[in-house]
């Protein structure tokens, strides 16, 4: 199996030392050592010659490893201050595969707010694993510590969260952690590598969604986790290799090229983020705006202190019921109803039926996840257009 251990050449220290833009570009991208190609070329074999039985150029089989894969996972573990990086098929594989590392009879804490699909993973299928989970509100860290228990292996956080956007202390999550020898993971989606180092705060595991931002052309499903622990790489690498739930090579070659022009587009996503936020918040037809960027968030000054930037998500109450959400969202013509997020396009959803459908009823009151919440992945377009997109979406559907 090919190690994910990355940098091996003569120029790591020099390109691990370069800020954010040049390590996306350049970290794990070497030219071709036959051709010269400098961009790495799409490997799409599935088993590589060895020189002798047992005696190979670091690839025997693609499953195992691959060099696009091995390419991808080496820029993302740059990005994110880590050593290894480990790819899999989807965000939902990497979640199980880490669940599938934990001897049974676990318990792991997570943040009650979480993605719907892990929600489902925690309650349907984790269960039947012999795993246990209990959910908790993080927006006090102090929470954690009265649920962790002696067989507590894990704790689960998103910052910020999904879809009600919000933060979890993760420096102040990993202090408790380690003192109760329990590992954190931290899901790293919303913000991406390039506002946000989870294992830079005390995380132990940070995990993506690779098809949102990293990728972010809405044209790759994958998921990928990073770590600095040799420990923990070692057992995920076995179960990456054993479960086989690992991205295809023309999506690891895709996903890297999205990596290249990560910190371009964050920074549009954010721009209009905050201006699309500030629009909304000043609007008579909202409730009220949820966006870490605005000070009216409870947690904007943690947000400010352990991230880089606020990211392109919000999420906001329309003034009505499920019907004017609904007529928000047939209205606007440059954000299309769709799930997911991270694209270079914006989308709009409504979470309460589609993303966090899985979510039940009693649950998704308790966490605010009402009918009139409305969720937005602000994309790169021109800033005026979105905004004056969502004003008049929101005056045709709220008539005051």
């Amino acid at each position: 199996m090919a190690s994910a251990k990355y940098f091996t050449d003569d120029h790591a220290e020099h390109i691990l030392q370069a800020n954010f833009g040049t390590r996306a570009i350049h970290a794990g991208q070497h030219p071709d050592p036959v051709t010269g190609a400098v961009i790495p070329p799409l490997s799409l074999s599935t088993t590589f010659k060895q020189h002798s039985a047992g005696e190979y150029n670091g690839f025997d089989y693609s499953r195992s490893g691959n060099p696009s894969r091995l390419a991808f996972e080496t820029a993302v573990a740059a990005l994110e201050g880590a050593k290894y990086g480990l790819a899999f098929s989807s965000g939902s594989a990497t979640t199980a595969t880490i669940v599938s590392s934990l001897p049974a009879g676990s318990h792991i804490v997570s943040v009650n707010d979480v993605y719907g699909g892990t929600y489902r993973y925690f309650t349907k299928v984790a269960s039947a694993l012999g795993v246990e989970v209990t959910f908790v509100d993080l927006a006090d860290a102090a929470n954690v510590a009265s649920v962790i228990r002696p067989n507590t292996k894990l704790i689960w956080v998103e910052t910020p969260t999904n879809p009600t956007l919000r933060l979890v202390d993760i420096k102040a999550v990993s202090e408790i952690a380690h003192k109760h020898n329990t590992k954190l993971v931290v899901d790293n989606t919303f913000m991406s590598p390039f506002f946000q180092n989870p294992l830079a705060l005390g995380a132990d595991i940070v995990v993506h969604s690779v098809t949102k931002y990293i990728n972010g052309h809405s044209d790759v499903v994958m998921g990928v986790a990073v770590t600095s622990n040799e420990e923990i790489f070692t057992k995920l690498a076995f179960l990456q290799n054993s479960i086989g739930a690992v991205p295809s090579a023309f999506d690891c070659f895709l996903a890297n090229r999205g990596l290249k022009t990560l910190h371009l587009r964050m920074r549009q996503h954010a721009l209009n983020a905050q201006a699309i936020a500030e629009a909304l918040e000043a609007s008579p037809r909202v409730e009220n705006v949820i966006y870490p960027g605005l000070p009216s968030h409870p947690q904007h000054a943690l947000a400010k202190r352990q991230q880089r930037g606020f990211g392109g998500m919000i999420s906001f109450r329309i003034k009505g019921d499920i019907a004017t959400a609904n007529a928000f969202l047939r209205h606007v013509k440059f954000f299309t109803l769709a799930e997911s997020l991270g694209g270079v396009e914006s989308l709009c959803e409504l979470p309460a039926t589609m993303t966090h459908g899985s979510v039940s009823a009693e649950d998704r009151a308790a966490l605010g996840i009402t009918e009139n919440l409305i969720r937005l992945s602000v994309g790169i377009e021109d800033t005026e257009d979105l905004v004056a997109d969502v004003l008049a979406a929101l005056e045709a559907a709220v008539k005051l």
